[in-house]
Order: structure tokens, then sequence, then C-alpha cells
């Protein structure tokens, strides 16, 4: 059973279209291990008021964003810097698809939710922080900011969640291989 914790503060990155590039710069892939990549999450990430160093990112442990995320080229190195930095769950309308199953072989959520929630989302997010509670088992999740708590169904299919709950496809195989 898996360790990893799925919820707590959002960040919040309202842009479609964020690339491997810009989760873990393609100048840190040499790193031999995870805690390397560290320092570099969303280091070259190009978005108005965005500081990759600040207290918000450092306490992050959920992102929330739009649609086709982690695009780019498939590397793994994208859902580590995330794994390290303890965030474990993604929300966002869509990912590319090598970057969604990675996650879920790294044992981490990426949740995709319809434009309208994920809308609802930054409008909460608006007014005041962000926490997000996850529970994989029910395939539910609630949000709160500003006095406002709404509750949200996402899907996940069986062999994804297996992963997640294990903690990854290692931890998956050794538990039955």
């Amino acid at each position: 059973m898996t360790s990893k914790q799925f919820g707590g503060p959002a960040l919040l990155l309202d842009r479609s279209d964020i690339n491997t590039d810009e989760i873990i710069p393609a100048k840190y892939l040499t790193e031999v291990t995870k805690e390397a990549l560290q320092p570099y999450m969303l280091e070259d990430l190009k978005l108005d008021g965005f500081d990759p160093k600040s207290e918000q990112v450092r306490q992050a442990r959920v992102i929330v964003t739009r649609e086709n995320f982690g695009c780019g080229s498939s590397r793994e190195h994208a859902p580590w810097v995330f794994e390290v930095n303890g965030v474990h769950t993604i929300i966002a309308e869509s990912y590319a698809r090598i970057f969604r199953q990675n996650m879920f072989n790294c044992g981490m959520l990426a949740i995709e939710l319809p434009k309208e929630d994920i809308d609802s989302l930054f409008a909460m997010g608006r007014a005041g922080q962000l926490v997000v509670d996850v529970d994989v088992d029910g395939q539910r999740l609630t949000a709160r900011a500003g006095g406002e708590s709404r509750e949200f169904g996402f899907d996940i299919s069986p062999f994804d969640k297996a992963l997640v709950l294990a903690g990854g496809w290692v931890e998956f195989a050794d538990a039955r291989y």
C-alpha cells in the first residue's frame, strides 16, 4: 500500500499545454537520483507572476491546471520531480498520454475533470488558498477555499487505481509476481 499522500494545498497553473521541458528542464536529465531534481521543479514555466521558488510552490501538494498537461518529450523525470517535491496529485482537463501513464506508473494521481469543474476550482482558488482532499478508493475529491467546499467525482481505470494504491508499477509487480 502506498505511503504517498494525495491532497493538500493546491498550486493553480492557469495555462494549457504545459510541457515536460517547463516541468523539468532538459539540462537536468543527466541527474542520477530523483532527489537531485528537487530544486528545479517548474523552473522554466512561463506564466505571469509565477515564481518557481515561491513558498506557495514549495508548500503545494496538488497542482490544478488546464488541458494537455505534460506534453512534449516523454520523460519519467517530469513525474519524478513532482514526486520528490511531495506533489502526488495533478488535476487537469487532459494530459499528454505518456505523461499521464508515467504518473500512474509512479503511483501518483493524474485526475481528469471536465473544463467546467476545472473552471470551478480556479474560481474557488481566487477566493482563498485552495486545499484539495482526495479519496482514491471512492474516486472523489473535495475542494475547499474561502469558506466554500465542493465535491467532485473522477474516473480512473481499475488497473491505474491498483498502480496508485500499490505505490507504483514496481510495488504493484513486487506484490503480484
